[in-house]
Formats: structure tokens, C-alpha cells, sequence
């Protein structure tokens, strides 16, 4: 178990790390076309994942049980560990695996039980009932959950701001083929 000041370091180095983390992984790589094309496939299954889930969630506002959640409770870091595996296909080097998974051995389990105890605190009730029913990672290929009458939402999509991690993913296969290419 983590102190809490450890958890609040954890929390705030998460974003860092991670970029820091692609630098290393761009660097260390020796990616081939085999890798770039097979890593650029699965990573746009993450994004799609990622841009769903973006679409319906109202953060902190309501409790999101639309869309993906429906069948996970936490569709935008099943979204992420689909990147960062694509990120580890792509990149054809066992430093990007190290990497990635020291990266969300660190990080990730922090974030998913602290933002289960959030919601727990916003919406009691409703949150223990849906955790019932709905795995806190691992999706069901049946939804678990009753569906409400809510579509995907592009406003919410972009108050989300998720086309960030949309442009990062650009820029990290370019840079990925430019290095497959000149290096």
C-alpha cells in the first residue's frame, strides 16, 4: 500500500513519464515495416476504444454507464494498454516492452483504485451497483450493464480534449516510419 504522499507523486508523474517514456521507446526502437503496420493496426483499435468511451463521459458529473461502460469499468486505460502495446509492436525492442510495462505496473493500478474510490464518493449508490455487474478492467464481450438512451456525443469527445490523444499517436508512428526509413 502506498502513502498518500507517494500516491500524489505517482499521480502527478503520470503524464510525464509517460512522455518520457515514448522518447525511450523512440529511441531504443528498430522498427520494420512488419512491426509499423501491425503496431499502427492495433493502436487504432486503442484510439477507437479511447474515442468511445471519450464520447460519452461526463467526468465527475454523472456516473458513465453508457457506450463502453457497459462493459468495463475503465474502457480509456483498456484503451491506453492497447497503445502501448501497439507503441511495443511497433517499435520491435524489448526496451519498449521493459518500458511499458514497468510504466503501467507503476502507474496504472494507483489510478484505477483511486478513481473506483471517486466514484464511490460522487455516487455511492448508483457506483456499487454498477461495480457489481461491470468488470473494473477486463471488458465482458456482453455488455453487463443496462443501456441508456445515451449516444455517443462529439461535444463531449472534444471537452475531454482526447484528439490529444489522437495527434500524439500521429506523431509517434510518423516518427516511427521516418526512423524504419533514415535510420
Amino acid at each position: 500500500m502506498h502513502s498518500p504522499l507517494i500516491k500524489n507523486i505517482i499521480q502527478r508523474w503520470r503524464v510525464r513519464a509517460g512522455f518520457l517514456g515514448i522518447i525511450l521507446v523512440i529511441l531504443l526502437s528498430k522498427p520494420n515495416w512488419i512491426s509499423i503496420l501491425s503496431g499502427f493496426a492495433l493502436c487504432l483499435l486503442g484510439l477507437l476504444i479511447r474515442t468511445w468511451a471519450a464520447g460519452h463521459l461526463k467526468k465527475e458529473k454523472e456516473l458513465t454507464v453508457s457506450g463502453p461502460y457497459r462493459y468495463t469499468r475503465n474502457p480509456l486505460y483498456l484503451g491506453n494498454v492497447i497503445v502501448g502495446i501497439s507503441v511495443v509492436i511497433g517499435s520491435y525492442s524489448w526496451w519498449a516492452l521493459t518500458i511499458f510495462v514497468v510504466y503501467v505496473l507503476l502507474f496504472y493500478p494507483s489510478a484505477v483504485k483511486r478513481e473506483k474510490y471517486r466514484m464511490k464518493e460522487l455516487f455511492p449508490e448508483k457506483y456499487e451497483k454498477y461495480s457489481e455487474k461491470v468488470p473494473l478492467f477486463f471488458p465482458t464481450l456482453k455488455p453487463k450493464y443496462p443501456a441508456e438512451e445515451k449516444i455517443f456525443d462529439f461535444g463531449l469527445y472534444k471537452k475531454n480534449k482526447e484528439y490529444r490523444a489522437l495527434v500524439g499517436a500521429f506523431f509517434f508512428w510518423i516518427i516511427l516510419v521516418e526512423k524504419s526509413i533514415f535510420f
